[in-house]
């Protein structure tokens, strides 16, 4: 999270050449006000080579340095900048401003607010911590028995792939923060927890996998999601998240 700026010694906001003006509409929080949620307005000049994470990055070094939000790497690796854009999360440095800037004299306004189902600290900041509980608990990590290894575990080829999809997962929470179950009741595990305990489920080299199932298999486990592919169309990495709970579903089932 970066820093607040002292909005009074802030430079001018430049205009580049060859920027469109646009609306951006973001939900403001500062628990220490009191003012409680609001929205907020700004216009932002805007170019077809930037991403969101520009605009709010503007917005933050030249409108109102007190604004809040999480990023990182920048390029879709690290999750941290998971956020509902438009009404659906997305990772805001993927967010291609090119792909909405309108068409001739159009005006352009969107929507930027906090990912659903988690406490929001300030801002677009949420505590990540229920998420990362549910994570640590499907235990997902290699669990294996008998004396340490003296040479890497061969797997081949066909049992790598088995669990593929599922290693390319960021925990940047948009798949398990756009789900309805979660947000009406964030004691159930969520679509990220499961897609980790699915990647060693069906490692091949891995011990555990009946214990995951069983910690699974609770009242708050696999069995509460309803099929809505709201995360599969939320998952920035492109990870069949639907699939990989009904593939445990069936492993619960059929016993692997």
């Amino acid at each position: 999270m970066t820093a607040a700026v002292d909005t009074a010694k802030q430079k001018p906001a430049p205009v580049p050449e060859g920027s469109v003006m646009v609306t951006v509409k973001v939900a403001r929080f500062n628990p220490e006000n009191g003012e409680g949620a609001y929205w907020d307005s700004f216009q932002v000049p805007v170019l077809p080579t930037d991403r969101f994470l520009n605009v709010l990055i503007y917005i933050k070094s030249y409108l109102d340095g007190t604004l809040t939000f999480r990023r990182s790497c920048a390029h879709g690796v690290c999750g941290s900048d998971a956020m509902r854009i438009n009404n659906v999360n997305r990772l805001a440095c993927k967010v291609l401003m090119k792909d909405l800037l309108p068409k001739g004299d159009k005006t352009l306004t969107m929507t930027v607010e906090p990912i659903r189902g988690l406490p929001v600290e300030k801002d677009l900041v949420v505590d990540m911590e229920p998420f990362f509980d549910a994570f640590r608990a499907v235990k997902p990590y290699l669990m294996t028995s008998g004396n340490e290894p003296t040479r890497e575990q061969i797997q081949s080829q066909a049992d790598r792939a088995r669990f593929d999809d599922t290693t390319k997962c960021i925990l940047c929470a948009c798949c398990t923060t756009s789900c309805p179950v979660y947000w009406t009741d964030g004691s159930y595990f969520g679509p990220a927890a499961i897609v980790n305990a699915h990647r060693f489920i069906f490692d091949s080299r891995d011990e555990g996998a009946r214990e995951r199932l069983d910690i699974l298999n609770d009242v708050e486990g696999v069995w509460r999601c309803r099929t809505t592919f709201n995360c599969t169309d939320a998952c920035p990495r492109g990870i069949e998240v639907t699939k990989a709970i009904q593939e445990v579903k069936r492993a619960l089932l059929f016993t692997r």
